[in-house]
C-alpha cells in the first residue's frame, strides 16, 4: 500500500506540475507581426472598404460595380495574359529544368542555371519594363539589329511590346526562372530505381514518362501552373511601367481607381482588388493542395 500510495503521489504531482515557456516562440514572433501589419489587417481593410460608400455606410453597389463592361474586360485580358504567361513559363520552364537536371549536361550548367533564375524570378518593375523597351522597343537595340541587318521591322509584322503578346513576353522573363526554382526539386525526387524498374520489365523511356514520371509530375506541373498564374495576375509595377494606362488590365484600373485623378473610387478598388484576392486566393490554395500530394509521393 504504502509503495502504491508513494506512485499515486508521484503521478499526481507529475500531472499538475506546468509546462515550462517555451521562448522558441520568441523568433516567430516578428513574422507574426510582419503578417498581421502588411498582410492581415491591409486585407481586411479592403474587405471592409469594398462594402461601404465614401461616407462610410454599408452598401452592395462596389460588388455590382465590378459588372460593368470595362471592369469585366479588364478582368479577361488579365487573367488571358495570366494564363498565356504561366502556360509558356510552364513548359519553357519544364524542360529547362529537365535538361539541367536530367540531361546529362556539364555540371556547371545546373549551378548556373538556379543562380540565375533565383535572381531573375525576382527582376521586375520599373527596371523590367526599362530593360525590355531598351531592347525589344521600337528603337530598341534588338529592333534595330535586326532591321538593319536583316531589313525586318518586327513592328512592321504586327509585333508589339505594348500588347498582350508584349506583356505576356516581358512577364516571361521571370516566369521561366520561377518555374525552374520550383520543379528542380520534384525533378530531383523521381527515384533511379522506378526507372531501372520499368527498364527491366522492358518498358521505352517513352511508356517511362507516360506511365510513371508524368502521372508523379502532374500535382507538381499543375500547382506550379497556378502559382505562376497567381505571380503574374497580381503584377502591377512592370505592366504599368511597360505600358502606362494603354492596357485595360485589373491591376491598371485598380490604381486608377485608388490613387488617379479622373477614376478616383477607392472603394471600387477595393471591390477590385477583393476580386483578385479570391482569384489569386483559389491559385494558391489549389498550388498548396498539389503540392501536398506531390510531397507523399516523394516520399
Amino acid at each position: 500500500m504504502t509503495n502504491s500510495s508513494i506512485t499515486d503521489t508521484n503521478f499526481s504531482t507529475a500531472a499538475v506540475r506546468p509546462r515550462p515557456i517555451s521562448w522558441s516562440w520568441l523568433g516567430v514572433v516578428p513574422f507574426l507581426l510582419f503578417t498581421l501589419m502588411f498582410l492581415l489587417l491591409p486585407a481586411a481593410n479592403l474587405i471592409i472598404g469594398a462594402f461601404q460608400d465614401a461616407a462610410g455606410n454599408f452598401t452592395l453597389q462596389n460588388i455590382a460595380n465590378l459588372s460593368q463592361p470595362t471592369i469585366l474586360r479588364a478582368y479577361q485580358m488579365s487573367i488571358g495574359i495570366s494564363a498565356a504567361s504561366a502556360f509558356l513559363g510552364a513548359v519553357i520552364g519544364f524542360a529547362l529544368a529537365l535538361a539541367a537536371v536530367l540531361g546529362r549536361l556539364p555540371r556547371w550548367v545546373r549551378p548556373s542555371l538556379m543562380t540565375f533564375s533565383g535572381v531573375a524570378s525576382q527582376f521586375a518593375g520599373v527596371p523590367l519594363a526599362f530593360a525590355f523597351l531598351a531592347t525589344l522597343g521600337r528603337t530598341g537595340l534588338v529592333t534595330a539589329l535586326l532591321f538593319n541587318i536583316f531589313g525586318i521591322n518586327i513592328y512592321r509584322y504586327g509585333f508589339n511590346l505594348l500588347s498582350f503578346s508584349g506583356l505576356t513576353l516581358t512577364y516571361l522573363y521571370f516566369q521561366i526562372p520561377l518555374m525552374v526554382l520550383i520543379l528542380t526539386p520534384a525533378l530531383d525526387g523521381l527515384k533511379r530505381e522506378w526507372r531501372e524498374a520499368s527498364a527491366i520489365l522492358g518498358a521505352s523511356t517513352w511508356q517511362y514518362w507516360r506511365m510513371i514520371a508524368l502521372p508523379i509530375l502532374w500535382p507538381s506541373l499543375l500547382g506550379a501552373f497556378m502559382l505562376l498564374f497567381a505571380n503574374s495576375f497580381g503584377a502591377i509595377a512592370t505592366a504599368y511601367a511597360l505600358t502606362g494606362s494603354s492596357l485595360n488590365i485589373i491591376t491598371i484600373l485598380l490604381y486608377a481607381q485608388i490613387r488617379g485623378d479622373v477614376l478616383h473610387d477607392p472603394n471600387l478598388g477595393y471591390a477590385l482588388a477583393l476580386g483578385m484576392i479570391l482569384i489569386t486566393g483559389i491559385s494558391n490554395g489549389i498550388y498548396i493542395w498539389l503540392s501536398s500530394r506531390t510531397g507523399r509521393w516523394i516520399r
